[in-house]
């Protein structure tokens, strides 16, 4: 059974009100993993909802197609109210425990009646009187706000509260941040309280998850020009991030919860409706609950080094990210250097965009010229969103399409590789069943022709090799000890370069001779991105379409890969901090004075030297049983990869990443959807009303956009799957029609009891699906 990881990197912007559409998207996310923990854990789904329609898919793949697919979403990055919805679906997938609180406060709280400060609040009916002609013009004026963008049957609904919220007071934001940040702390105590079930993804898996914010002060950061040879610029972007491996047991916390509500209030401060959220309001809200905050000065030490450093970071204001919203795709990119793999892996960039269609309110093309509402929110939320989007979508795919060319590259290298082997080994030896001895003596062999061959170049792709490692090292040991260099590692990457080069290897390489005995031993201490990209190569390999093999011997290529993965995980297990030791904080901050002690610590207790005699054992004993020539290709791979990496060395380390596989981007929006009904967000949405604000003034629509986010989540969801498979294998249309009418379905019949302000929401859309289906 070929086996792959469907691994999803969701981001999540802005939308101010549509945050509860992308709510429900993100429950479907969050249904799909839990539907495919299930099956992998060989348990029984949950039953009565789309957990249990994604469990029928995930089998039948399995089934038809000989392909056992997991989805991990392992990468969250938000912005805004997204932020908050991504907030709470790291939370669940973390520990297991319901994301159904989080749908009970969009629903119930999500309300400018709650959110507004009581201190804020009109006291009556005539409080500030003088200011109702500045209601009147703004809800009952001919061509007015409410008038052109609310629906008739909620009009009376919205003009009540949005004279409330004029009347509020003035000159300072309406809503409050305590009672805010209240209600994220009550949703997050819920779910705390709710039965956990297992994790979301593999025992000791990273989660990432990454929310923005804006610095409104902003900070200083050093510039190094050529003249002035310094100079400051103020740095307003904040990235918010967490990591934690997944635990075993169920119920485990992410981060502390107080720092969850702190990412989650700074990144959803939209300008002038919530004040600016300082550390002062978190310890109120700490003190307010009985509420201990241990790791306090770790955290605040963590997001904002330089304000800490200074002192500074008590005056820090943050307000909204979006901003600012370039970080959330930048971010998820970063993290995927090196990420761990046990299976083949198909990476996507998911990101939810509730309304594609519009800037400000106007739809695009419109002839009108923008008017005082469209021109501030718009420049507010809706033009810095989406140009950083389209930059770093660019990116991605820039990425992509140089990560197809040196694959193309590879292949058209390998006949000349594994010409170049045979000749080095004689065809004979492969043969021969590899010992452990016989694959370290192949291995040094290879690598020392391939050097010899590159010649000149090979003193090119050792410097790349060095520079690399000591950037890897330098990050490490920065990771370990943030405070050290608030500017980053670049600093001690330059101290580790100076120290290395006065021990002479700061000459690699001799002409014809390969590299230095210093240079070997150097590589052998510390290079541990050679192993995996190695490692990689050949699982790689071993992924494609090979079926004479298959013909002959079914499974035995699985057999090969699994392997291949299990050593790719010794590797990453020495790449974790965790590998260094709970005391190398104290000593990696010695690494100024005593680069030497720093680096001789690492080489000891990585011990990549003793970890690649247990892969070389793992590939002996796998490759036994194998028939021969499918041993023979994977040593021409194994042995070949030396000249292979002469080349595409230095390409690679463009790109900042080992991975040779291109991430796909998805998108998750109403205009994507069309199984049940068409027009995108202008016929489905509700939140769209009153410039993307509509939702918090009325339940009914709060409600009619969370369950259209999951309708589309679903419709989507089942999408990525149906796209997962290997190339040359397609699910019927008709049959993914039919897995999509059943679980709006299922939705459908879930959220009935629930979604009541409307009677006739649940009843009309399932009339729709119903005659969709027909049809």
């Amino acid at each position: 059974m070929r086996q792959k990881e469907l691994r999803i990197a969701l981001v999540c912007y802005g939308g101010v009100s549509l945050a509860v559409y992308m709510h429900g998207v993100t429950k479907e996310l969050w249904k799909l993993a839990r539907a495919s923990r299930a099956l992998h854990d060989d348990t029984p789904p949950a039953e009565g909802d789309t957990e249990a329609v994604y469990c029928k898919l995930l089998h039948t793949i399995e089934r038809h197609h000989g392909l056992r697919l997991r989805v991990l979403p392992d990468i969250i990055a938000g912005a805004s109210a997204g932020g908050i919805n991504g907030v709470f679906l790291a939370q669940a997938i973390h520990s297991g425990q319901s994301l159904e609180p989080l749908t009970d406060l969009w629903l119930e709280r999500a309300d400018v009646d709650v959110l507004t400060d009581p201190d804020a609040r009109p006291l009556s009916r005539i409080t500030k009187f003088w200011a109702m002609p500045l209601v009147y013009w703004m809800l009952k004026r001919p061509g007015n706000a409410v008038s052109s963008s609310v629906a008739p049957e909620t009009r009376g609904e919205v003009r009540a509260k949005l004279s409330r919220l004029i009347r509020s007071r003035w000159f300072e934001p309406p809503f409050g941040g305590l009672g805010f940040s209240r209600l994220l702390a009550e949703a997050l105590e819920a779910m705390a309280a709710s039965q956990a079930s297992a994790p979301l993804l593999p025992p000791g898996h990273p989660l990432d998850l990454f929310v923005t914010a804006t610095d409104f002060r902003g900070r200083l950061q050093k510039l190094r020009l050529h003249s002035p040879a310094v100079a400051e610029e103020s740095e307003h972007r904040l990235s918010i991030g967490f990591r934690a491996d997944t635990p075993a047991a169920p119920g485990g916390k992410l981060a502390a919860p107080l720092e969850l509500v702190f990412a989650a209030r700074a990144t959803a401060s939209f300008p002038g409706a919530f004040p600016a959220l300082q550390l002062a309001e978190i310890d109120a809200l700490a003190q307010e609950r009985g509420q201990a905050w241990p790791s306090r000065t770790a955290f605040v030490e963590r997001i904002m080094p330089e304000h800490s450093h200074s002192g500074t970071a008590e005056q820090v204001a943050l307000i909204d990210g979006s901003v600012l919203v370039n970080a959330p795709f930048a971010e998820a990119m970063q993290v995927l250097r090196d990420r761990p793999a046990q299976r083949e892996v198909d990476r996507r960039f998911v990101y939810i965009d509730p309304r594609p269609d519009r800037v400000g309110g106007l739809r695009r093309g419109d002839p009108r010229p923008p008017g005082f509402f469209p021109v501030i929110f718009g420049s507010l939320s809706s033009i810095p969103r989406e140009q950083p989007v389209r930059d770093n979508l660019e990116e991605i795919e820039r990425r992509s399409r140089e990560l197809i060319a040196l694959r193309q590259m590879i292949d058209a290298l390998r006949p000349e590789v594994e010409e170049a082997v045979e000749r080095l080994f004689g065809r004979t030896l492969f043969l021969d069943r590899p010992t452990v001895k016989r694959l370290g003596a192949w291995r040094a062999k290879a690598q020392q022709a391939a050097a010899e061959r590159a010649g000149f170049a090979y003193h090119a792709y050792g410097q790349v090799k060095f520079t690399g490692i000591v950037d890897a090292l330098a990050e490490d040991i920065h990771a370990a000890v943030p405070e050290l260099h608030p500017q980053g590692a670049a600093p001690i990457a330059e101290r580790l370069a100076a120290h290395l080069a006065a021990q002479g290897l700061d000459r690699i390489s001799a002409l014809s001779r390969g590299a230095s005995p210093q240079a070997i031993d150097f590589f052998r201490d510390h290079d541990l991105r050679y192993r995996i990209r190695r490692l990689r190569l050949l699982a790689r390999r071993l992924s494609e379409d090979w079926e004479d093999i298959e013909a002959s011997a079914p499974g035995a290529r699985e057999t090969a890969r699994d392997a291949v993965y299990r050593a790719l995980a010794l590797y990453f297990d020495r790449e974790a901090t965790s590998a260094l030791g709970r005391d190398f904080h104290a000593i990696a901050r010695q690494v100024l004075e005593q680069p030497g002690l720093v680096l001789e610590t690492m080489a000891n207790r990585r011990q990549l030297a003793a970890t690649d005699l247990v892969v070389d054992a793992l590939l002996v004993e796998a490759m036994a049983p194998l028939p021969r020539e499918l041993r023979r290709r994977i040593l021409l791979t194994y042995l070949g990869f030396p000249f292979y990496d002469t080349v595409t060395l230095p390409l690679l380390r463009g790109l900042g990443s080992s991975e040779l596989e291109p991430a796909k981007v998805d998108r998750i929006s109403p205009e994507d959807c069309n199984a049940i009904r068409e027009g995108g967000a202008q016929t489905s949405l509700r939140g769209v009303e009153f410039y993307n604000f509509g939702a918090f003034f009325s339940r009914a629509y709060r409600e009619n956009d969370y369950l259209w986010g999951r309708l589309h989540g679903a419709e989507r969801m089942i999408d990525l799957i149906a796209s997962a498979l290997p190339p040359g294998q397609l699910l019927d249309p008709a049959e993914v029609a039919r897995f999509k009418h059943e679980a709006f379905l299922a939705i459908l019949d879930a959220e009935e009891s629930r979604l009541r302000t409307d009677p006739g929401l649940v009843a009309g859309i399932r009339d729709e699906v119903l005659a969709k289906a027909a049809t």
